[in-house]
């Protein structure tokens, strides 16, 4: 189960930093509903560079999908960090585009698999 949720949001960060590379724009109209220029455009680039790296670091290799895996834990930390931001920006910074509570959720949901998958396989491994 760990190695599929590590695929599933591998897959999910490398696409939205190919996104945010082509077209920060439209990454930031559909999250927070506001339009970005200049210097936004640039950062919104880096975070997409950033998204694919995470991506590709953590793919899940065989000898990486243990329960100690450095990739576990850094999506578990990355998506409930990430979830807690966007829920932050929508409820109290009250920015709001069409996906920001979809993806606050989608976040946050994925954070609990994965804290749910690493102590199942911490169980198994000890």
């Amino acid at each position: 189960m760990l190695r599929k949720l590590l695929a599933f949001t591998s897959l999910v960060e490398l696409a939205t930093g190919l996104v945010l590379i082509v077209d920060p724009a439209i990454v930031v109209a559909l999250l927070l509903g506001a339009d970005v220029a200049g210097v936004g455009i640039v950062v919104g680039r880096c975070f997409g560079i950033a998204l694919i790296t995470l991506g590709l670091a953590c793919w899940p290799a065989r000898e990486r999908a243990e329960s100690g895996s450095p990739a576990a834990r850094a999506m578990l930390v990355y998506n409930a960090l990430i979830a807690l931001y966007l829920g932050f920006l929508g409820g109290v910074a009250h920015l709001s585009g069409l996906l920001l509570w979809p993806a606050a959720a989608l976040h946050a949901v994925v954070a609990i698999l994965l804290g749910v998958a690493w102590r199942r396989a911490q169980r198994v491994s000890a």
